[in-house]
C-alpha cells in the first residue's frame, strides 16, 4: 500500500462482509433449529428450554421464561407439556414453595443430542484448524455478542426503542 493511503475502505468492506456473514449464520442457525425441533416433535421454544436446561442443570420457571423470552403463562404450558412428554421434571423449591425448579431428565439427553451429532463432529473438525489465539478471539467475540443480545433483549422488554450509540 502506498504510504499515507487509508486502510479504511478495506476495513469497511471487511466489516460489511463480517456483518453479512453473521446475519447469514444467524438465519441458517434458526432454520437448523426449526428442523431439529420438527424432527424431535418439539417447538423451537421447547428446544430452547431443553438446551438451556442441558447447559445449566436446573432452573426456575421464571429463569426459563427470561431465557426463552416467553410469558410466565406460556412457560407454564410449555413446562407442563415437556413434563408430560417425559423430558423434564418439575419440583417445588423447598426454600420457596411458590417457585418451581425444572430439570432435564438425564435419560433423555442422548435423544436430544442425536440430531446434532454430525454437525458437532464437523464443527470440531473446523475448529481443530484454528490456533489457540484464534479460538480465544472467537470466544471473546461470541461473549461480547451475547452481552449485546442480552442488553438488546432487556431494552426491548422494557419498551426502550431509542437508538443509542455503543
Amino acid at each position: 500500500m502506498i504510504a499515507g493511503m487509508s486502510h479504511e475502505p478495506a476495513r469497511a468492506s471487511a466489516i460489511d462482509d463480517l456483518m453479512r456473514a453473521g446475519r447469514e449464520m444467524s438465519r441458517l442457525s434458526m432454520v437448523f433449529r426449526y428442523a431439529i425441533a420438527e424432527r424431535l416433535g418439539l417447538t423451537v421454544s421447547d428446544l430452547e428450554c431443553l438446551d438451556y436446561l442441558a447447559d445449566v442443570g436446573s432452573a426456575t420457571a421464571g429463569q426459563v421464561a427470561e431465557r426463552t423470552n416467553l410469558t410466565t403463562g406460556a412457560v407454564t404450558s410449555m413446562l407442563r407439556r415437556l413434563q408430560q412428554a417425559g423430558y423434564v421434571t418439575a419440583e417445588r423449591d423447598p426454600a420457596d414453595r411458590r417457585r418451581v425448579i425444572v430439570a432435564l431428565r438425564p435419560e433423555r439427553i442422548a435423544e436430544l443430542e442425536r440430531p446434532y451429532e454430525r454437525f458437532a463432529e464437523r464443527a470440531e473438525r473446523l475448529v481443530e484448524g484454528y490456533s489457540v489465539e484464534e479460538v480465544m478471539l472467537l470466544v471473546g467475540h461470541y461473549d461480547r455478542m451475547q452481552a449485546m443480545y442480552v442488553a438488546e433483549l432487556d431494552a426491548l422488554r422494557s419498551g426502550d426503542t431509542v437508538r443509542r450509540s455503543a
